[in-house]
C-alpha cells in the first residue's frame, strides 16, 4: 500500500511539522563501532541489603544508543552483550555508564568509562581488557555545539577590539526537570566578563548577540566562551566551554563555525574514588570504511559468485581454499560473516556452504579415527547435510557409521544453537532481561539435557548424576524424536528442486524488517498537546512501506511509502513528557510535509526503530539535512522557539547512525568493501599459498613455480583488487588546508 488513501487517513489525525530543505544523502565514509560489554567486578553496593542491580548505558557523543539488561542483586554482573553501531566518522567519544536500577526512585550512577576516538585509533585491532570506573563529575557531563563568529577587525577610533558574535547552540545538556535548560553565555577576556540573555526552556537557543572587548597591549592569551544553565534557586549548571587563542585570532582575522563544547578540566580532581568504583571488562573496536558506489564492486562480487558456482575441481586449488588457508584466526569469524552475508544477498548461500563442505571433505583425514558415539568439534565441521541422506564417504559403512552421521549433525546443532540459547536467552533475543541465579541454574541443567539428546548418548550410564535420573525416559524418547526430525527435515534433491520451483512461482513474500505496537501522538492546531490524543496502533515496516493497523492481524488502516519518508529522528523529552518518542517526517499524497510522532516502549526499542527506518530509506533522494527535535506548539517550535513553521531545522539529522543486525537489508557494497580490505593485504600470501598447496600434488618443489602462470581465478582476483585500489585513490578527498590553531582544548 502506498501513500494514497491510507496515507491521507493517516494525515487526518497526525500533526504537521516544518519543511527543512531536502538535499540528497551521499555519504561514502562511515565508521563501524563494535562494542562487547562482558562483565563487571567489585562494584560498590547501592542497596541497603549490601548489593546492587547494575545495568549499562552506552552513549556516543552523549546520545544514548544502547541499554543492557539489568543483572539483579550482584556486585560482579555478567552481561556478555554485543553491539555494532554505524556512525558518522566525526564522532568524538564513547561513554559507558554503569547504573544501579531503583524501582522507588531515580537510578543511581555508579561510575563510567570514557573511550575517545583517538584512543580507539591507537588500537586498530580493537581494545580488549578491564577498565576502572571513574566518578561522574557534573562539570564534565557536557554535550552539544555552539555557533560563534570571532574576529579582530581593523582599528576603530584608534582602539583595537575583539568581537565575538554568539549566534546559536544545539543539543545542549538537559539540566532541568522539564527536560530542557535555560542557557546563557558568559564571555571572559583579560579579567572582564560579559553575559548574554537567558533563553528559557531550550536546548537549541538562538541569541545572535555581539560582544566587544578592548584588546589589551600586549593582547591577552585566551578568550573563554562558557555556556551555563540559569537556575532561579541554587547555583547555575555548567554546560560547556570553548577557548580561543587571541594571538591566533589576530593572525587569522576571523573565525566562524560550530564548535564542540568542552568540559571544565581546570579544577583539580579528587582521587578518593580511584579504584573503589569497580571495573568493566570491554571489547571495543573502531573500523573506518570508505564504501564506493555499488557498481565498483560488481567485478569482485561476480568473480566470487563464479568461483562458488564452478564448485570444486580435481587437481586445482580453489580460491575459497586459498582464502581459508591465508586467513588468520583473529579475523576468521569476521571474514566468514562477510562471505555469508554477501552470498545471502546473491542467493548463493546454499551453494557456498555446499562448496565449503566439499572442500573440507576433500582434505586428507582419517574420519574413522573419531569414535562414532562422541565426535569432536572438528569432526562436526566436516559433515554435509547430504550425508544424512546417505550420499558421502560413509555410505554403506554399517550401523555405526549411519549413527555417526546423525550425531555429527544433531550434536553440532545443539552445541552451537539450542543449548547456548537455553543457557543465555537474553543474548539470543528470546527475552529482554537476564535470568536470576536460581533460574540460570535450571536453564544450565536443561541445556545439558538437550545436549545429551543432540549427542545421542546412551543415557543409562549417566544415571549416577542424581538430577538426571528423573529425566532418563524423556531423554531416551527425545533422542528418537531428534533422529526422526532430522530424517524428515532433510529431503531428497528432487524434493528440494520441486519446492524451490513452487516458491519461484509464488514469489517471495515481502520481508518484514520490524513490527510492533507504537503510541501515536498528535498536536491539535495551536492548542496544547493533549495526552488523550495518543492512540496505540500496530506498525509494520517492510521494504516497501511503513504501514499501520489496529492490531497485528487486522487490516492495514494506511501506510507511508518508503520513498516519501524524509527523516526518522528522536524527539525532545519535554515535548510529550517521554524520552522514547521518535518522529517520522514524510510527504503526503498532496506533496505537503507531515510529521508522525511515535512513542516506543524503551530506549532500545526507540533506537531499533530509528535504525530500521534509516536503513530502508538510505537511498531516498529527498532526505533532510536538518530537523526540529521539538514540536510546533502554539505559534513556535518548542526546541528553538522559531516562529516560522516551515523554516530550517535547528539540529542535524543522523541518517548514518544505525545498529547492525542480521535482519538488516543486505548491503553487498559494504560486505564487498570489507572483503576487498581483507584481500588487499593478502596478495603475496595468496600467491605463495597457491604454489605450496599445488606442489604436493605435482610432486615438484620450489623452482618449478618461478614464472609459471597463475590460475585464471587468482589472476582475475589480482586484477580486480588493482582496479578497486585505483577507484579508492580517485575517491579520496583532497587533503584539507592546515587550519589555524585557534581553539584550545583546555
Amino acid at each position: 500500500m502506498g501513500s494514497g488513501q491510507g496515507g491521507r487517513r493517516f494525515e487526518a489525525w497526525l500533526g504537521s511539522a516544518a519543511r527543512p530543505s531536502a538535499l540528497p544523502l551521499a555519504m561514502a565514509r562511515r565508521s563501524a563501532l563494535s562494542i562487547r560489554i562482558v562483565e563487571g567486578r567489585n562494584l560498590p553496593a547501592k542497596d541497603i541489603m549490601g548489593s546492587s542491580d547494575p545495568y549499562c548505558i552506552v552513549k556516543i557523543d552523549d546520545e544514548t544508543i544502547i541499554r543492557t539488561a539489568t543483572v539483579w542483586k550482584t556486585l560482579s554482573p555478567f552481561w556478555g552483550e554485543e553491539y555494532e553501531v554505524h556512525l558518522q566518522p566525526t564522532f568524538h567519544s564513547v561513554s559507558i555508564y554503569v547504573m544501579d536500577e531503583d524501582a522507588l526512585s531515580h537510578d543511581d550512577v555508579i561510575g563510567k568509562v570514557c573511550i575517545t576516538r583517538d584512543m580507539l585509533a591507537e588500537h586498530p585491532k580493537g581494545f580488549s581488557g578491564w577498565m576502572s570506573l571513574s566518578e561522574v563529575d557534573p562539570d564534565e557531563e557536557v554535550q552539544g555545539e555552539i555557533h560563534l563568529r570571532v574576529e579582530v577587525p581593523g582599528s576603530q577610533d584608534s582602539r583595537r577590539v575583539l568581537c565575538c558574535t554568539v549566534l546559536e547552540a544545539r543539543d545542549l545538556a538537559r539540566k532541568d526537570r522539564n527536560g530542557a535548560s535555560d542557557p546563557f553565555v558568559r564571555l571572559r577576556y583579560n579579567g572582564k566578563v560579559q553575559e548574554s540573555t537567558v533563553v528559557k526552556k531550550s536546548c537549541y537557543p538562538r541569541w545572535n548577540e555581539t560582544f566587544e572587548f578592548e584588546l589589551a597591549e600586549p593582547a591577552g592569551e585566551k578568550l573563554c566562551v562558557e555556556v551555563w544553565d540559569w537556575d532561579l534557586v541554587g547555583r547555575n549548571d555548567f554546560l560547556g566551554k570553548v577557548v580561543f587563542s587571541v594571538p591566533g585570532l589576530e593572525a587569522a582575522g576571523q573565525e566562524e563555525g560550530w564548535f564542540r563544547l568542552q568540559p571544565d578540566k581546570s579544577k583539580p580532581r579528587e582521587d578518593e574514588h580511584q579504584g573503589s568504583l569497580g571495573s568493566l571488562q570491554l571489547q571495543v573496536r573502531l573500523r573506518d570504511e570508505t564504501v564506493l558506489p555499488s557498481h565498483c564492486y560488481q567485478p569482485l562480487v561476480q568473480l566470487l559468485c563464479q568461483e562458488v558456482k564452478s564448485g570444486r575441481q580435481d587437481g586445482q586449488v580453489h580460491l575459497v581454499t586459498l582464502l581459508d588457508e591465508t586467513t588468520t584466526a583473529e579475523c576468521r569469524q569476521e571474514v566468514a560473516v562477510n562471505l555469508v552475508r554477501l552470498f545471502l544477498g546473491q542467493g548463493l548461500v546454499k551453494e557456498f556452504l555446499d562448496l565449503l563442505f566439499e572442500l573440507e571433505l576433500a582434505k586428507p583425514c582419517d574420519r574413522d579415527a573419531v569414535p562414532a558415539h562422541r565426535p569432536g568439534i572438528h569432526h562436526h565441521s566436516r559433515v554435509r547435510g547430504e550425508e544424512v541422506r546417505g550420499a558421502g564417504p560413509w555410505q554403506g559403512g554399517g550401523q555405526g557409521r549411519r549413527h555417526a552421521k546423525f550425531v555429527a549433525v544433531t550434536s553440532f546443532l545443539c552445541l552451537r544453537f539450542f543449548s547456548p540459547a537455553i543457557m543465555t536467552p537474553k543474548l539470543f533475543h528470546l527475552r529482554e532481561t537476564h535470568a536470576d541465579a536460581r533460574t540460570s541454574r535450571t536453564l544450565l541443567l536443561l541445556a545439558k539435557a538437550v545436549q545429551m539428546v543432540g549427542n545421542m548418548e546412551p543415557v543409562a550410564g549417566r544415571a549416577k548424576e542424581s538430577w538426571l535420573a528423573p529425566l532418563l525416559p524423556a531423554l531416551q524418547q527425545g533422542i528418537a524424536q531428534m533422529k526422526d526430525f532430522i530424517a524428515r527435515l532433510v529431503g531428497t534433491e528432487e524434493e528440494e528442486e520441486e519446492e524451490e520451483g513452487e516458491g519461484r512461482l509464488l514469489g517471495p513474500p515481502t520481508a518484514v524488517v520490524k513490527e510492533g505496537p507504537l503510541f501515536v501522538h498528535k498536536t491539535r492546531g495551536k492548542g496544547p498537546l493533549l495526552a488523550a490524543a495518543a492512540k496505540k496502533l500496530h506498525f509494520c515496516l517492510t521494504g516497501e512501506a511503513l504501514s499501520f493497523g489496529k492490531s497485528p492481524g487486522a487490516e492495514r488502516s494506511g501506510a507511508i511509502a518508503l520513498a516519501d519518508i524524509l527523516a526518522a529522528e528522536k524527539v525532545e523529552e519535554k515535548s510529550f513528557g517521554n524520552s522514547y518518542v521518535m518522529q517520522v517526517v514524510y510527504m503526503d499524497a498532496g506533496g505537503q510535509q507531515e510529521t508522525a510522532y511515535l512513542q516506543c516502549k524503551c530506549v532500545n526499542d526507540l533506537n531499533q526503530w530509528l535504525s530500521a527506518l534509516r536503513k530502508v530509506c538510505v537511498n531516498n533522494p529527498r532526505v533532510l539535512r536538518t530537523y526540529h527535535p521539538g514540536v510546533f506548539r502554539g505559534d513556535k517550535w518548542s526546541c528553538c522557539h522559531q516562529r516560522q513553521r516551515t523554516g530550517l531545522g535547528c539540529d542535524r539529522t543522523r541518517h548514518g547512525v544505525t545498529l547492525q543486525d542480521w535482519t538488516d537489508p543486505l548491503d553487498p557494497a559494504a560486505e564487498a568493501q570489507r572483503l576487498f580490505h581483507h584481500l588487499q593485504g593478502l596478495r603475496g600470501t595468496l600467491r605463495e599459498k597457491y604454489w605450496e598447496l599445488l606442489e604436493p600434488e605435482d610432486g615438484q618443489n620450489g623452482p618449478r613455480c618461478e614464472g609459471a602462470p597463475l590460475p585464471e581465478g587468482l589472476s582475475r582476483l589480482f586484477g580486480v583488487l588493482g582496479d578497486l585500489e585505483g577507484c579508492h585513490r580517485l575517491a579520496q578527498p583532497p587533503a584539507p588546508p592546515t587550519p589555524t590553531l585557534l581553539q584550545l582544548q583546555t
